[in-house]
């Protein structure tokens, strides 16, 4: 959705892992650069640490590059039908996806970008506990950390990936109790949203257990 090199950028560094394999099965990174002088001094530098990408990975990689413009195309659908429809929930407090007019570097997004990935994030309301009943509760997304695969995925950063960060830190970052980043995949969208839909529902609900 975004072309860093023709924007300006000199070098563009590439998590392969994510979207451009797209099916959770590889590890790899690549670089990517205009000028034949930089690409120079990287290929030998890569070629004298030896960080060479294994022929399994390269093959897997190449075969997530040949159906990369659909599922994106998907993963964009599906990221915003979510982005909305937590958007006008009462039960969400803020969303934030570039997708979307309120996120406040939109105009940006549309001049650079022809469309957005499926990574949303958002702040549910209530506390801690609120958020972890909504995991406990979801059926189509799984809770995993990973990103950019197929499959939806959801997960709490801060007792999550972001564990490890002190508390003080993540608040003044944003990454509070209730934050919760979903990576939003290929399957039916009415699917996803039902599943989103009955997991609020049940962390908000006065018969939930948030001991």
């Amino acid at each position: 959705f975004q072309r860093p090199l023709a924007l300006g950028a000199d070098i563009c560094m590439y998590s392969a892992t994510k979207y451009m394999n797209g099916h959770s099965d590889v590890v790899m990174g690549l670089v990517s650069l205009n000028s034949e002088s930089l690409h120079s001094k990287l290929r030998f530098l890569q070629n004298s640490l030896g960080a060479v990408p294994s022929p399994v990975d390269c093959y897997l990689c190449n075969r997530g590059l040949k159906t990369l413009q659909i599922r994106m195309e998907k993963h964009f659908e599906n990221g915003m039908a979510v982005a909305q429809f937590l958007e006008s929930n009462p039960l969400v407090e803020k969303v934030v996806y570039p997708g979307l007019p309120s996120h406040p570097q939109h105009e940006l997004a549309k001049r650079q970008c022809t469309g957005c990935p499926g990574m949303v994030t958002f702040y549910i309301k209530g506390t801690l506990q609120h958020a972890e009943t909504f995991f406990k509760n979801l059926k189509v997304f799984t809770l995993a950390e990973g990103l950019g695969g197929f499959e939806s995925l959801a997960e709490l950063p801060a007792i999550m990936t972001h564990a490890s960060v002190p508390k003080s830190n993540r608040d003044a970052l944003g990454i509070s109790d209730t934050l919760i980043r979903l990576s939003v995949g290929l399957e039916d969208k009415k699917d996803l949203l039902d599943d989103l839909d009955q997991a609020l529902k049940a962390a908000h609900s006065p018969n939930a257990s948030r001991g």
